[in-house]
């Protein structure tokens, strides 16, 4: 008896109190369940969109080291030049680096070079990123600034194969003659007054037939 009443007063809803605490936890189950789900669902995506971001990244890669290549050939008129995926396996985490060999040099990182080869080697950089996702227009600003005269004429027959090859229309922001003369059409900033701009422009294409 003693014990009996040690146990206290009988607890009339143990029975409903504990199908209430079940229900409880197998609600905590299934949302446990339900979370290890969409985690693996969400590993599922992420693992796959790395897969295809590798895939495209690596597409991306072999095509503009092609026009790379070439237009650095091109730019200098010989030697060779690539980019290579370094520090890692993974592409998506590894770096880049610019090989290139001017004509008569070895293959060197593109930080040997002098400041026109590097210049050069960035243009071709450059085109061949654009090459292989071309845009209706492409603004160089004063790309032409650190170029001797020699390069810059390489400079510009490159912009000219780029204009036969593509549909782009190319603004050139230059104070270089030399780029200028090459150009179809001139658009200048004067102040006749002081405090008042003027645009000027020039059709040189139409200048040069009526010569």
């Amino acid at each position: 008896r003693r014990e009996r009443e040690n146990m206290g007063a009988v607890n009339l809803r143990a029975d409903e109190e504990a199908e209430e605490l079940r229900a409880q936890l197998d609600g905590m189950i299934r949302e446990r369940e339900d979370l290890e789900a969409a985690i693996a669902r969400l590993r599922q995506a992420i693992a796959s969109l790395n897969r295809e971001g590798r895939e495209r990244l690596l597409e991306a890669f072999e095509s503009v080291n092609v026009h790379f290549t070439r237009l650095f050939t091109h730019l200098f008129g010989g030697g060779h030049a690539r980019l290579a995926l370094v520090e890692s396996d993974d592409p998506l985490e590894a770096g880049l680096e610019i090989l290139s060999s001017p004509p008569g040099k070895r293959l060197q990182s593109m930080s040997l070079l002098s400041g026109g080869e590097q210049a050069l080697t960035a243009m071709a950089l450059i085109f061949a990123v654009f090459l292989t996702n071309p845009s209706p227009i492409c603004v160089l600003d004063e790309v032409d600034a650190p170029l001797d005269d020699a390069n810059v004429e390489r400079f510009c027959n490159l912009l000219h194969e780029m204009t036969r090859s593509t549909e782009t229309r190319f603004l050139v922001i230059t104070h270089n003659s030399i780029t200028m003369s090459h150009m179809d059409r001139l658009f200048g900033v004067t102040m006749a007054e002081k405090g008042v701009s003027q645009l000027v422009s020039v059709d040189l294409e139409r200048a040069e037939k009526l010569r």
